[in-house]
């Protein structure tokens, strides 16, 4: 049995956002059962306007949230956030240093209204030198050595999807939900900042640590030095397929797949750190081993074994992944162009919760006439709204 009351239900979210990282925390926080109102401008968010891989923001980032139409700038828009700002827990935003408080809705502002409101703002950068900078994703893996870490040699390399926004708007999240629980305690709410580079370096700890720990320059991953013996991609005969030893157990387990008793009695081979020193021939053995077979067969050997394997998936190949499909990873979403995908609910099980799709992501301005009566506007103060450019309604 699920339980359809979920953890935020009751609290009202005000989402100013736009593009990746303040959109993620919206989402979150809308599938946690929050009500997630996503402010946009009477044309409609910029994101959904995006081509390239920028047309999958919107579509994916937007669930289980309400589209108000308003136009910021004009007084009686103004007034009509203003009003909802009374009825709000929490404030999220990530436009440029300074746009909200030039539009008059910072922190000082809004908690003036609604002095326990939650405000997250999210930026390129924490207080210091550079915290008037603008900022990207892609900005922040090249500042942070992430790129660098991810590329060949002298190649830096983005990673392949949004990671520090994702992450930086789950920073966001952890914000708020900790604040949320300071409020019970005292009443008071909170100013949140999250940001870009600072993810970004909080991601790049593990690899500062190792740098003090060595005295040579730390490598880019593909150049490094695994802690663990056999941790790589391997060609079968008809592709590739990644095997990661990381035990005594594992190594035990997979000489045994393979029948190669010849490893297990090999004194050299007899600890992870053996199987490092002695990799420039270990590996070598191994990938004509694996060469021999096609990737069915290793990967069944493999899989009986209890060995960490994967093939090399593409994003398309989740739709029909058994897991995804035959437990609880995946959400099928009607999308704003009316394509209907199957997309990744959030990773989480906890108690009997439901985390599911509750609301498709809106149209422009689908919840603007329910929005507004719900404060007290009638209809045709409304209509006069639409003509005025004050707000749009979907259709």
């Amino acid at each position: 049995m699920t339980d359809n009351k979920l953890p935020l239900d009751g609290i009202r979210v005000l989402d100013f956002t736009h593009n990746v990282m303040g959109p993620t925390t919206g989402m979150l926080m809308g599938d946690l059962g929050a009500e997630v109102i996503h402010i946009e401008p009477p044309v409609g968010d910029a994101t959904r306007r995006l081509r390239g891989f920028g047309s999958g923001y919107f579509a994916f980032y937007s669930r289980n949230k309400k589209s108000l139409a308003v136009n910021l700038k004009a007084d009686a828009g103004k007034k009509i956030v203003m009003d909802l700002v009374r009825s709000s827990d929490v404030v999220v935003e990530n436009f440029g240093p300074g746009t909200m408080d030039r539009l008059g809705y910072g922190y000082d502002a809004l908690k003036e209204i609604t002095p326990d409101i939650i405000y997250c703002s999210m930026k390129g950068f924490l207080s210091g030198p550079y915290e008037k900078r603008a900022a990207m994703d892609e900005v922040v893996q090249m500042m942070s050595g992430l790129a660098y870490m991810t590329g060949e040699p002298g190649k830096p390399m983005r990673a392949g999807t949004s990671i520090i926004d994702m992450g930086g708007g789950m920073f966001g999240l952890i914000g708020i939900l900790t604040a949320l629980y300071n409020r019970e305690q005292t009443g008071e709410g909170i100013f949140i900042k999250s940001s870009l580079f600072e993810t970004a370096a909080y991601f790049m700890g593990q690899h500062m640590a190792y740098g003090a720990l060595t005295d040579d320059p730390v490598p880019p991953m593909p150049a490094r030095v695994s802690a663990w013996s056999i941790y790589r991609v391997f060609e079968c005969e008809d592709g590739p397929i990644f095997i990661g030893i990381i035990s005594e157990k594992h190594w035990k387990a997979f000489c045994n797949a393979f029948g190669r008793d010849d490893w297990l009695a090999d004194e050299r081979l007899g600890t992870n750190n053996d199987r490092i020193s002695e990799r420039e021939w270990l590996h070598p053995a191994v990938a004509e081993m694996i060469a021999g077979f096609p990737r069915a067969e290793v990967t069944a050997r493999l899989d009986k074994a209890g060995v960490p394997f994967s093939p090399i998936a593409r994003p398309e190949d989740l739709y029909d992944d058994p897991q995804l499909n035959d437990g609880l990873g995946l959400l099928e979403t009607v999308l704003p162009a009316g394509v209907t995908a199957k997309l990744p609910r959030i990773p989480l099980e906890m108690g009997n919760h439901d985390f599911a799709l509750r609301r498709n992501p809106p149209q422009i301005g689908e919840d603007t006439t329910d929005l507004l009566n719900g404060l007290g506007y009638s209809d045709e103060e409304i209509a006069k709204f639409v003509e005025d450019a004050v707000v749009a309604v979907e259709g």
